[in-house]
């Protein structure tokens, strides 16, 4: 039986596949139909990540949901195994994506006149290559030294510590130099590049601070209102920039690090870990899949723009399907009313006198 526990984590994990499947599919959608969004190199990296999230949330999190439910093993050891592949893959591009992603915001930033030269459709392909080879080899090794299987702290089919009993410290160097060059290498990139990103920004809205105060003080007749106004939107500039940088790291920190931590932890301790535990830790890990179409696409202006022309073609569309079909059938009820007239024949009159 499942307790509450178990109900509402299973509740969770099914809002996180639905919000995630919805929200990576409208990527990819605005993807294939921008060809603006497709010219940039960020969209190499963007697809790359929106291509992890959604195999990620067809394959791991519906066993993670089964697991729950069940309260057992979801299928069989081999298909395990792919699944277990599958996520130690996943993950790792991911984070090592996001990576890319922030040293191609901070080479925009910093070097905005040499962006072009610099980050080219090639080296994004290159950055991407390296992905997938560095994912592919930690997944290889994990499975074919049959490390991966049903790990019943997770509720999922990932690296498992009970098959890797026999390997005992190869097992742990092997863990802790996957978490070592994947979350902990993308999280010092992610916060070296991002914070010069953030100091890039603030100086130059510095500058444009220092040059509208000039303006204010020339303009001696300008009403307070107004230049109140200019205050509060050179404040407002600063706090969207700190709220950018802090919503890029944080939310990679706070999805990732209680699972990184649960991980390493668990090499370390022999006494069991509160599976309860085990399970939030996934699922927040889980959250990043849902929460980077908002965090990197979804929210920047040429998707939203393109969210809102798609949106406006389907309604149109079925505006006019509906009207069409509205028009055709007063059409057809008009006919069908001037064919009963023309039915209905006139009374004959008899001559006079019969």
């Amino acid at each position: 039986m499942m307790d509450a526990a178990d109900i509402v984590a299973s509740v969770l994990v099914l809002g996180i596949i639905v919000v995630s499947l919805l929200s990576n599919v409208v990527v990819l959608i605005c993807f294939m139909y921008n060809p603006e969004i497709r010219k940039q190199v960020p969209g190499l990296f963007i697809l790359n990540l929106t291509f992890c999230n959604l195999l990620l949330s067809v394959s791991n999190m519906p066993l993670t949901l089964i697991g729950l439910i069940t309260t057992g093993h979801p299928g069989g050891s081999g298909f395990c195994q792919i699944v277990g592949f599958l996520d130690t893959f996943l993950t790792t591009n991911s984070m090592l994506t996001m990576a890319a992603l922030s040293i191609d915001r901070w080479v925009a930033v910093v070097f905005p006149l040499s962006y072009h030269s610099r980050i080219r459709h090639r080296d994004a392909v290159i950055v991407l290559g390296y992905t997938w080879i560095h994912s592919l080899c930690f997944s290889t090794v994990a499975t074919c030294r049959s490390w991966v299987g049903y790990n019943h702290l997770y509720a999922s089919c990932t690296l498992c510590s009970v098959r890797a009993k026999g390997a005992g410290t190869q097992f742990i160097i092997f863990t802790v130099v996957l978490h070592s060059l994947t979350f902990l290498l993308t999280l010092i990139v992610l916060c070296v590049t991002y914070l010069k990103v953030l100091k890039v920004a603030r100086f130059h809205c510095k500058r444009i601070d220092v040059i509208t105060m000039q303006t204010l003080v020339l303009l001696v007749d300008i009403h307070p209102s107004v230049r109140q106004k200019c205050l509060d939107e050179q404040k407002r500039r600063r706090q969207r920039a700190t709220k950018k940088i802090s919503t890029f790291i944080g939310t990679f920190m706070v999805c990732f690090t209680p699972y990184v931590i649960t991980r390493i932890v668990e090499l370390f301790i022999p006494g069991p870990i509160n599976s309860h535990w085990g399970v939030l830790s996934k699922c927040l890990a889980y959250t990043k899949a849902a929460s980077d179409p908002f965090v990197y696409s979804l929210l920047r202006h040429q998707y939203r723009k393109t969210c809102s022309l798609l949106a406006n073609k389907v309604l149109k569309r079925s505006t006019f399907n509906s009207s069409s079909l509205r028009i055709e059938n007063n059409a057809r009820r008009s006919d069908n009313s001037s064919n009963a007239t023309n039915n209905v024949q006139p009374p004959t009159e008899k001559p006079l006198g019969q």
